[in-house]
């Protein structure tokens, strides 16, 4: 049996092909026998994911093709068996390269794209394996697709249906995702025909190659979830020429020297505390505010508030207006509504017919906290703010 090696030749062609034949000298092994333990981890990798070795044929997809011929190599190889020796903990060693391969070290790159199946006939340029994945790419799609149900999708699905009426309202809007735009939690997109939503994102560290990576709870509007990290789901938004980043909410002007149709002269921005004895709100009964606008009589408004699930069927009590002129109603809430959107309070209660219940408009933040917003808006600086619910306090 001839013997095989890696090749100068084998490392262009390789990373042609988007297989990584990066070199890690770690110290205990040369940089010959550190590729060589590269190649293995990746057949490896693909037996525990698969639970088999890779195979030769037409019908199976590339890479896995890639990893049998390499794997066929090192079967023929006593240098790569001798340093493999000790790795080999799913006994992949053990068999015997098959015919596809036998001359070894004369299969040059025409042969090898030939096994592969991607040889063009009329052209034998490599270069022009424009289709072929990185890897890359492969695990970002295979990232993508691990997607398991989401438990508490119960408490997601109102903010689809939320995004989905704004949209239609032109209240939000949908831009092209841009190469390394930024991920931030509570942000929407649209990928593969879906709508995502990324709830949670982890603390930061350093993925392989050095580069910052997060790990993110992705919801998707079929009821999934995934787990993704940020530049997986980065590469696939890139990759889908329909992904699309749903915008926040634009409140619109709201103070013009022009009176519009639906804008008018003045408005009431009010805060309520309830009186409601359920525990959670007793325990933080000085954090939990509404807060709305109206053109009203606030008063005549809350008149029959213990009958209202809005008001959490209990009487509340006034704790602060603000008088603005010449806004648009609608848009001044949502935006305030926006705004305090971390810290909105997550309550379901039981109306008069014993109906289950999410209010609306209830958020955990202190008075002083609505105060300073309530002024950033009058002057208009609100844009460069947001609230930070773990601080309790606005920042820049």
């Amino acid at each position: 049996m001839a013997k095989a090696s890696f090749t100068d030749e084998d490392d262009a062609l390789l990373a042609e092909l988007g297989v990584e034949v990066e070199v890690k000298n770690t110290g205990s092994h040369t940089p010959r026998e550190e590729r060589i333990i590269a190649g293995f981890e990746d057949i490896e990798r693909f037996y525990e994911q698969h639970g088999r070795a890779p195979a030769h044929g037409e019908d199976r997809d590339i890479f896995e093709r890639l990893y049998a011929i390499r794997l066929d190599k090192i079967r023929a190889s006593e240098e790569c068996r001798a340093v493999l020796a000790d790795k080999d903990k799913h006994g992949l060693l053990a068999g015997e390269p098959t015919a596809v391969v036998n001359d070894l070290d004369n299969l040059d790159d025409d042969a090898l794209l030939s096994e592969l199946g991607i040889l063009d006939t009329g052209e034998n340029d490599i270069t022009k394996l424009t289709y072929v994945k990185s890897r890359a790419e492969i695990k970002a799609a295979e990232e993508i697709a691990k997607r398991n149900p989401c438990m508490d999708f119960d408490k997601f699905k109102p903010l689809f249906v939320k995004v989905q009426e704004e949209l239609a309202s032109g209240i939000r809007l949908t831009r092209k995702f841009k190469d390394d735009a930024q991920i931030r939690q509570g942000d929407f997109f649209i990928l593969g025909g879906q709508k995502i939503y990324v709830a949670e994102i982890g603390v930061e560290f350093i993925a392989e190659y050095g580069r910052p990576d997060r790990r993110l709870r992705v919801i998707y509007d079929n009821g999934t979830e995934s787990d993704i990290l940020m530049r997986s789901l980065q590469r696939a938004l890139n990759k889908d020429e329909a992904s699309r980043r749903i915008t926040d909410p634009s409140p619109g002007p709201l103070f013009s020297d022009v009176i519009e149709e639906e804008d008018m002269e003045a408005g009431t921005i009010y805060v309520l505390r309830s009186k409601s004895e359920h525990p959670l709100i007793k325990e933080h009964r000085d954090v939990i505010h509404k807060i709305g606008v109206t053109n009203g009589n606030i008063e005549r408004r809350i008149s029959n508030a213990k009958l209202d699930p809005t008001f959490l069927m209990a009487d509340v009590e006034i704790v602060a207006t603000y008088e603005l002129s010449n806004i648009n109603r609608t848009k001044l809430e949502n935006l305030i509504h926006r705004f305090f959107e971390p810290a909105k309070l997550d309550i379901e209660i039981m109306d008069r017919f014993g109906n289950p219940v999410v209010p609306r408009e209830w958020f955990l933040v202190p008075l002083f906290v609505i105060d300073e917003t309530i002024e950033k808006i009058r002057n208009r600086s609100i844009v460069n703010y947001r609230y930070d619910p773990n601080l309790g306090k606005i920042i820049e």
